[in-house]
């Protein structure tokens, strides 16, 4: 892991290329094998766009949170304000870095913001419930499954090219201080 100190901002549109190039790194084709989030073997095809990440970036009641050290973008996740929560998606950590502790610090920064900049009381998000060693890591952060599914988008590929036919989302919960 490089040594110099870890950088938190909020993302803008000169962002966008790399975000896209760090999002698929984390999830998707051979990239992301070098780390343990890969989805691979459940998804092919693209992950995000630029049109989807600028969206999130532009988006008025939330933001795109990177961190960068020795001057790279090593991670990002999505914050967005929904009234009495935060949403968190989007997060991906370089792969090279994974498991290094950085996405513990990545995490624990998405949560200090959603509280300090919106006084949310609660974070959620949704995770492929096959995605069992994620969910685990999740729950050791405090998140708790409730059991709620969602459907996976089948057919829209802007979501990926699904490798099974039992996809769904499941969501988590924590509460924020």
């Amino acid at each position: 892991m490089p040594t110099s100190p870890l950088t938190f901002r909020t993302a803008t549109d000169a962002d966008i290329p790399g975000l896209v190039e760090l999002i698929e790194s984390a999830y998707r084709g051979d990239a992301s094998r070098a780390g343990w989030t890969t989805e691979a073997d459940l998804l092919q095809g693209q992950r995000t766009d630029p049109d989807d990440v600028a969206a999130v970036v532009r988006k008025e009641d939330g933001r795109l949170l990177v961190a960068e050290q020795d001057g790279q973008l090593v991670a990002c996740c999505q914050l967005d304000h929904r009234g009495d929560h935060t949403y968190f998606g989007m997060f991906a950590v370089r792969p090279t870095l994974q498991g290094s502790g950085l996405g513990k610090v990545i995490i624990a920064e998405a949560e200090r913001t959603a509280l300090s900049t919106w006084g949310a009381p609660e974070m959620r998000m949704t995770v492929i419930r096959q995605r069992a060693e994620l969910i685990a890591w999740y729950e050791r952060r405090g998140y708790r499954r409730t059991g709620q599914l969602s459907p996976f988008p089948y057919g829209d590929e802007r979501f990926g090219i699904p490798q099974r036919d039992d996809l769904e989302f499941e969501l988590l919960v924590k509460p924020l201080g």
